[in-house]
Order: structure tokens, then C-alpha cells, then sequence
């Protein structure tokens, strides 16, 4: 059993910044990739960022070029840098971890961009 606990969320205006933290509890089993997820209200969840354990990143194009995901495998934690925010970021982001064959997710942490 794998907890997270996501931190960072909050009310952001338009143009402005946030940092998402993402801590894994200690497990025997070793974690391998870790992202993030969002999901705004009536939509469909959708992928943000996504990191291997080696450092292989990928993102959602609605956010490449503005977010940075990054993550320090001793401290099983994930992190996720959104610059240039935009009202549609709006949404909860959900920090999502595997270890193979299972996938745990967090609870969730509110970012809403307005003015």
C-alpha cells in the first residue's frame, strides 16, 4: 500500500505560478513512474505530466511549455511547476503513482486561476 499526500494547491491570478508537491508514504516496493492528473468540473480527467524513475518526462499539450515535473526518488516525492497559468488550469490535480501491477492516486488538491 503506496499513500500520497499532494500540497501547493490554492487561488492563483492568470499569468501567476504554483508548485505542486506530491510525498509518497515509505513502502517496501519500489515506485516507478509518478504524474499528475487533473480533472475540471464536467470534463474528463486528463493526463498533465507523467516522469519515469529515470527522469523521462512527458506532458499534456495543453500544458508543454508552462509545467515542469521533476521527482527525488529518495524522498519518493514528485513535484509539479506551473507557470503561466490559465483559467482553464482550474481543476483538481490528482498525483498518481505505480507500482506495477497497481496504480494509487491521491486526494486531490484544488488550483483555481482567477482574477
Amino acid at each position: 500500500q503506496v499513500q500520497l499526500v499532494e500540497s501547493g494547491g490554492g487561488l492563483v491570478q492568470p499569468g501567476g505560478s504554483l508548485r505542486l508537491t506530491c510525498a509518497a508514504s515509505r513502502s517496501r516496493f519500489t515506485i516507478s513512474n509518478m504524474g499528475w492528473y487533473r480533472q475540471a468540473p464536467g470534463k474528463q480527467r486528463e493526463l498533465v505530466a507523467r516522469i519515469t524513475r529515470d527522469g523521462i518526462t512527458n506532458y499534456g499539450d495543453s500544458v508543454k511549455g508552462r509545467f515542469t515535473i521533476s521527482r527525488d526518488n529518495d524522498k519518493n516525492t514528485v513535484y509539479l511547476q506551473m507557470n503561466s497559468l490559465k483559467p482553464e488550469d482550474t481543476a483538481i490535480y490528482y498525483c498518481n503513482a505505480e507500482v506495477p501491477p497497481l496504480n494509487y492516486r491521491g486526494q486531490g488538491t484544488q488550483v483555481t486561476v482567477s482574477s
